[in-house]
């Protein structure tokens, strides 16, 4: 099995190093708008956008899950046009695409409207993540994939510990420009994707030999191990597309992958909207800003924790354990939160909660791409991603619905940890079904 622990060249060090810091920062940068504009609502929601909408609970799930209608539909269309097209021109195209939606925001004035933008908003979105996730695969062999990865995966919790005070912040800007807050808010977090995204058209190599700051040598050790490593997964698996949607691995990551985003979006969108209740519940008195604050105390936490269990998983290869005793942590301490007696216990127990979820992810698609090649890889990471995103309209909508019907979060939030129960058992039945490739002796 090919592991961190092999002997490690110089000019593969190099090659590794310069793609972390000169490629990654770039992609997690798109990443962190890209997760900022799609749960800005659930900033903009208890901060007067439901009172000035009217919106119940269950309307507000509903908007903040019709994203995934959109996004779902052209997923794996998007993600087979960047295989073709370059990733270059096809996640440029994306980012302006969603940032020119997501500036319509500001004027929207009607539960309708906002239902029509979030699923646009889902539409020009589609394809980034698993584009994204695909690029970084065929830059990295597998050995290293792990590392880069959990780089990349750590703009996601960071969107929320900088993006909560950035949104709270602009939400304060409430009245400048004959504006409520949360109007100036959505404008505020849209300009940035329209700016990245040009800026990305002529930044973002799409292969190592289109990188200026490459040397010759790392070129033809990247290109080498990528391509011998090719080799071994189409002997296994294939480049056929067909053959990945039909994958019964392809499929049960597929349903990991929805435990996890089901826990992951329903602290995203409602995580606000429970800070916003404590001053019911606990008699407490926060501004715009301090929810801002609190909302992101769960976060840097988790990016600590995602940071240093992904080290682990470089360190000994990505196991089973590595996914399925987080998404266990997550499901024992998300339900729990709602049962503590103080504020300071509850968020103790959401932080761990996202501690978990965040620890899962990046070593979750490090697997994919050990038995993907090709056009199977653009099709099965985006199938799996699909899948995994029906959770992301499921989660904030039964979230609500459920919510409407009781009067409290604790019933839903039993039902996210049993989704993220059925990661967790998923997770660790995939040992034995998905390995690592091992790359035949160097001719």
């Amino acid at each position: 099995m090919a592991t961190a622990s092999q002997e490690i060249s110089q000019t593969e060090k190099s090659a590794i190093s310069k793609v972390a810091k000169l490629l990654v920062p770039f992609i997690a940068l798109m990443f962190f708008i890209n997760f900022l504009d799609r749960t800005a609502i659930s900033f903009a929601g208890p901060n007067g956008m439901t009172t000035d909408l009217a919106l119940t609970a269950a309307q507000f799930g509903f908007a903040a899950g019709i994203f995934f209608f959109g996004y779902i539909i052209l997923e794996v269309p998007s993600n087979l046009a960047l295989h073709k097209y370059g990733a270059r021109r096809w996640l440029a195209r994306i980012m302006v695409t969603w940032g020119i939606v997501a500036l319509l925001f500001t004027w929207v004035s009607s539960a309708t409207e906002l239902y029509i933008l979030r699923f646009l908003l889902g539409v020009a979105e589609a394809g980034f993540f698993p584009g994204a996730i695909l690029f970084l695969s065929m830059w990295v062999p597998s050995r290293h994939r792990n590392k880069i990865l959990a780089l990349f995966y750590l703009a996601q919790p960071l969107t929320i510990v900088v993006g909560a005070p950035l949104a709270a912040l602009l939400i304060d800007m409430h009245g400048a420009f004959g504006l409520e807050g949360w109007r100036i808010m959505f404008f505020g977090v849209a300009v940035p994707a329209i700016i990245v995204g040009i800026v990305t058209w002529y930044y973002l190599p799409d292969t190592p030999n289109d990188a200026k700051w490459l040397t010759k040598d790392e070129k033809d050790w990247l290109n080498g191990a990528l391509a011998q490593e090719e080799k071994v997964k189409q002997n296994a698996h294939g480049r056929m597309t067909g053959l990945a949607l039909t994958d019964g691995r392809v499929w049960l990551l597929s349903v990991i992958y929805f435990g996890l985003v089901y826990g992951l979006y329903a602290l995203a969108f409602f995580l606000p909207t429970i800070i916003a209740g404590f001053e019911t519940k606990f008699a407490t008195k926060f501004d715009v800003f301090d929810k801002g604050l609190v909302t992101a105390i769960p976060y840097l936490p988790a990016a600590v924790a995602l940071y240093f269990w992904s080290r682990d998983a470089a360190k000994r290869g990505v196991r089973a354990w590595h996914i399925g005793i987080p998404a266990l942590v997550g499901a024992a301490s998300i339900p729990a939160a709602l049962y503590m007696n103080s504020p300071e216990a509850t968020i103790l127990m959401i932080t761990i909660t996202a501690c978990a979820i965040f620890s899962a992810l990046p070593n979750f698609w490090a697997i994919p791409s050990r038995f993907l090649s090709g056009p199977a890889a653009a099709a099965g990471i985006a199938l799996i991603n699909t899948i995994g995103n029906v959770a992301g309209f499921a989660a904030p909508y039964i979230t609500g619905r459920v919510k409407d019907a009781t009067g409290v979060y604790e019933l839903p939030m039993f039902i996210v940890g049993a989704f993220l129960l059925l990661s967790a058992i998923l997770a660790f039945s995939i040992t034995n079904r998905v390995r690592e490739p091992v790359p035949s002796p160097a001719e």
